[in-house]
């Protein structure tokens, strides 16, 4: 399993990092689209649905995604579109989890079919706009999911229930512990201070997500880090959700040794967006 895991991680490296510093952001942007459309397929078939609607479901996303480039979205501005969709993340991502998991089922498949295809088409958005922004400001964000996750895991590991002993969401992650989120928390705001410190001394003709938002307050900077990481939960919790009430474990099998796509990208569907929104205002 170790291995695979392994491997797995090596080749998606081997393809996406050239991608992400190439300096075009089309390479990106396309492995980004395969990627968005097989987490749809995903996502329609933990929902319920058929192998022919769940692939026909990908399709939709994928064009979806692909209309939105040939549009010009990739290199406008779209302020008001991130901040409706910063707010509808938090307020919806609250209501969701408060709901848990018996109340997902109760949701019209539909109404669940089309609201995963439009955060799925929108993370996809964001993402390509970010690297339109510039390779360094994309990586910041993608880096901040990563440090959230690893130093959650370590946290949770060493001192996972010393603290308290209730759980974050027992009913929808019972391994996930406050201990975890606090230390994602704390490994985020260290990274966005050291980041934000390089991209200084190196004088970075592209600046991060972090130099950007902390370039007049580091108190800002630190809130806005905080509540990055603590949204990064909320995106791994509500896959956790649909997971649970499908009675699955993985996504799919597609990614060997890591589960599916979803699995993977769970925590940058609110990420990216609200990266876009502190990035507009």
């Amino acid at each position: 399993m170790l291995k695979q895991r392994v491997i797995t991680a090596l080749v998606l490296l081997l393809v996406l990092m050239p991608a992400l510093f190439y300096p075009e952001p089309w390479p990106f942007c396309f492995f980004g689209l395969v990627f968005i459309t097989a987490a749809a397929w995903e996502w329609a078939k933990a929902n319920g649905w058929s192998q022919l609607v769940s692939l026909w479901a990908g399709a939709l996303c994928g064009a979806v995604c692909a209309l939105m480039w040939w549009a010009g979205w990739l290199v406008q501005s779209t302020p008001r579109l991130w901040l409706v969709v910063g707010a509808a993340w938090v307020l919806g991502g609250a209501v969701v989890l408060r709901a848990g998991v018996s109340a997902w089922t109760t949701h019209s498949r539909h109404l669940r079919l089309f609201g995963g295809v439009v955060a799925l088409s929108l993370t996809w958005l964001a993402m390509g706009q970010a690297k339109v922004i510039g390779s360094n400001f994309l990586l910041s964000v993608l880096a901040l999911v990563w440090t959230a996750d690893i130093a959650a895991y370590f946290a949770g590991r060493a001192w996972g229930g010393r603290l308290t002993r209730r759980k974050l969401a027992a009913s929808i992650s019972p391994g996930k512990s406050w201990e975890g989120v606090w230390g994602g928390m704390v490994g985020v705001m260290v990274l966005a201070w050291t980041w934000r410190y390089f991209d200084a001394v190196n004088d970075a003709a592209v600046p991060s997500l972090y130099t950007h938002v902390g370039n007049k307050s580091l108190w800002l900077l630190m809130v806005a880090a905080v509540f990055m990481a603590a949204m990064s939960v909320v995106g791994d919790l509500i896959e956790s959700l649909v997971k649970r009430s499908a009675g699955i474990k993985d996504s799919s099998g597609l990614l060997p040794g890591h589960g599916g796509v979803l699995d993977r990208v769970d925590a940058l569907l609110p990420t990216l967006p609200l990266a876009m929104m502190l990035y507009s205002l």
